[in-house]
């Protein structure tokens, strides 16, 4: 690699050093681009595994006793992979190298035992030892004690009040379901047919957990001793005066309420890729139909299990259910690396990759099909993309914002109508902050995450700033042919300089973290324009370059979501990370620097005899601090998008 005391000039002793390392770099990349060819799909998709933590396999299991539907095979498979996930205290973390989390244990552990495994067992001994220490299964959280409710295990006391007749509720209300997030809509919904009517699992062994509580479940006082805010405990007297109330309701109303919660989700099921394209969503959907009596021959209940089915992972004798699945967004990502691949001459090979890349991504925009997003935009007409093979009602900003800048990139006309549908779309989709959720439009009714339901914190779609940059990123190309979306990027930069930390970085929300949103942001500030002497631009460049690591690496554990002030920090350097670092910095005009010398030379002596890298840990949140996921495509594509823009930006100066 060019050395930092390297000039970037011309001169024939640069040019010397750049034939020297070059060599090196083209196999590098030819070996990545090779290997990331070879995963396509026919189709012309790209689809990497999305793993999540021990509570959704868990779930798994859990679902088949609650309809004692089980699978014994499949059974044994997923307990194999659940402990194999355990750490030396006992505990399941959530996400690789975290603390342990207490309701992913309690459920892990609930999962194990309905699975056949002894209570006396050395790896439930130690699980229940951990659990017990930490207060016990009545401290876990919302989602683990209705589960728990249903199984019996717990009064249903001990759950917050989520009456189906939130379904009637006028939009002025404080609540509302259109006022909260897309997946807590698609999760809710069907999960209030189960609460309101105390549904009970089938649990044909009749296995219980009553090991796991400090004292007996029906003695349990404190429940909720997790509200500890004004505001909380206020909405809390609310919901046990709800609770104690909900006999008042007449049958008519509860009736009324629970067709108008069937209907609302059983057109949204989504054929085989479920409703809202999401596990928990889809199992709640699932149980539903059965409790309202639709029967285990009906085509859209065997449609809604074999959706739930899809998100499988079986690999020899283990195997673990995904969240969802991510191929618009992996399709999107890999399209962008082999772009900047061949960005100065495409090979045959590559070229037709990308062209039928596009062409998949091209037939998967949705148009005007129906979308919750349209009750806050009632005349805006569709144009994104999910982020999953389909979820036609939520189509997602970030995903549309990536798909469309690729096809921009591609300089081909026939995607003009794509591109330019989606641009309409995202400029309609902006808060009246300037910024950006995933879904939905203007949800930051924060006070909603108070409510006893909310203990995840995760109950709204906010504005920010990773998701906000992808869309200037986008806008911003566009901005000079279409200067009707100048407002649009105005107000979106000035929502993105507020946001930026006082140390120069950005929040990631959707990916860990804040490496990831300053890389996004950086990104964005390019496409725009933004000089690159910018102040925020210099102050971001200074805290990404005291953030490596001696190594030339660059790194960030989820920890930062609980600990700010360890932002941009982890034990290990990642591929991942490295070369978001890597990015971030050429966008930034750092291209000479010492720093991406470094990264440069750490992604090199990193990858594998494959052709890819292999980072073992987690890369972004579903929920911060609560969910936790691992794309498995990431150190795949973005490794290989580093290094070409690295070496396109040596060529563009050297030669």
């Amino acid at each position: 690699m060019l050395t930092e005391n390297s000039s970037l000039s011309g001169s024939d002793t640069d040019y010397a050093d750049f034939c020297r390392s070059s060599s090196v770099l083209d196999r590098a990349i030819a070996s990545a681009k090779d290997s990331l060819l070879g995963l396509q799909n026919p189709a012309g998709y790209w689809v990497f595994e999305l793993e999540a933590d021990c509570t959704i396999p868990a779930e798994y299991i859990l679902m088949m006793h609650y309809m004692d539907e089980i699978d014994p095979a499949l059974q044994r498979k997923i307990a194999n992979f659940l402990r194999g996930r355990q750490s030396a205290d006992g505990s399941h973390p959530l996400y690789t190298g975290g603390d342990g989390d207490l309701s992913c244990t309690v459920k892990t552990y609930y999962a194990l035992k309905l699975a056949g495994d002894s209570p006396d067992a050395a790896h439930m001994r130690k699980a229940r030892l951990w659990i017990l220490a930490q207060g016990g299964a009545a401290k876990a959280n919302v989602f683990t004690r209705i589960m728990l409710a249903m199984f019996e295990q717990i009064p249903w006391r001990a759950v917050p009040f989520i009456p189906v007749e939130i379904m009637l509720l006028p939009r002025w209300f404080p609540f509302h379901p259109d006022k909260i997030s897309y997946w807590s809509r698609t999760v809710m919904v069907p999960l209030s047919i189960l609460c309101s009517n105390r549904v009970k699992a089938r649990n044909p062994l009749e296995i219980g957990i009553p090991e796991l509580f400090i004292r007996p479940p029906a003695q349990e006082k404190r429940y909720f001793s997790h509200v500890n805010t004004r505001l909380g405990k206020a909405i809390l007297v609310l919901d046990r005066i709800g609770l104690l109330m909900e006999p008042l309701i007449p049958g008519f109303v509860r009736r009324q309420a629970t067709a108008r919660a069937q209907d609302w989700f059983m057109a949204r099921l989504n054929g085989y890729d479920g409703l809202g394209g999401i596990f928990t969503a889809m199992v709640n959907a699932y149980e539903a139909m059965d409790y309202l009596g639709i029967s285990a021959d009906n085509e859209q209940r065997q449609i809604a299990r074999a959706a739930i089915d899809k998100l499988l992972v079986v690999k020899g004798d283990t195997a673990y259910c995904q969240p969802c699945v991510s191929p618009v967004w992996d399709t999107g990502l890999a399209v962008l690396a082999l772009q900047e691949v061949e960005r100065h001459g495409r090979e045959p090979h590559s070229g037709q990759s990308i062209k039928t890349a596009l062409d998949w991504l091209a037939r998967k925009q949705l148009r005007d099909e129906p979308g919750d997003w349209q009750v806050q935009r009632p005349n805006l007409r569709g144009g994104g993309w999910a982020f999953q093979f389909g979820n036609s009602y939520y189509p997602d900003v970030d995903d549309t914002a990536v798909v469309a800048y690729a096809m921009m990139q591609s300089d081909s006309p026939e995607f003009a109508g794509n591109i330019r549908r989606a641009a309409n779309w995202i400029a309609g989709m902006q808060s009246k902050n300037g910024g950006y959720g995933a879904f939905d439009v203007d949800n930051t009714h924060y006070f909603l995450n108070q409510i006893p339901f909310a203990d995840h914190g995760a109950l709204l779609d906010p504005p920010t700033a990773d998701v906000s940059a992808r869309c200037i990123m986008l806008l911003g190309k566009l901005g000079n042919r279409h200067p009707d979306y100048r407002d649009v990027i105005d107000r979106c930069m000035a929502y993105l300089r507020k946001q930026q930390e006082a140390d120069g970085s950005w929040f990631g929300r959707w990916g860990s973290n804040y490496i990831y949103g300053t890389w996004s942001v950086l990104l964005g500030f390019e496409a725009v324009g933004v000089d690159k002497q910018d102040p925020g631009i210099r102050k971001a460049v200074v805290w990404l370059k005291s953030k490596q690591r001696e190594d030339g690496g660059w790194g960030e554990g989820n920890i930062s979501y609980h600990d700010a002030g360890i932002r941009g920090e982890f034990s290990t350097g990642t591929a991942f990370h490295t070369s978001l670092a890597l990015l971030a910095l050429l966008a930034a005009g750092e291209v000479g620097c010492g720093e991406v010398e470094a990264g440069v030379d750490y992604l090199l002596k990193s990858q594998r005899v494959h052709g890819f890298w292999e980072d073992e840990y987690f890369n972004a949140p579903g929920f911060p601090k609560f969910f936790y996921l691992k794309y498995h495509g990431y150190d795949k594509f973005f490794p290989l998008w580093a290094l070409a823009r690295y070496r396109n930006e040596i060529r563009r100066r050297v030669l």
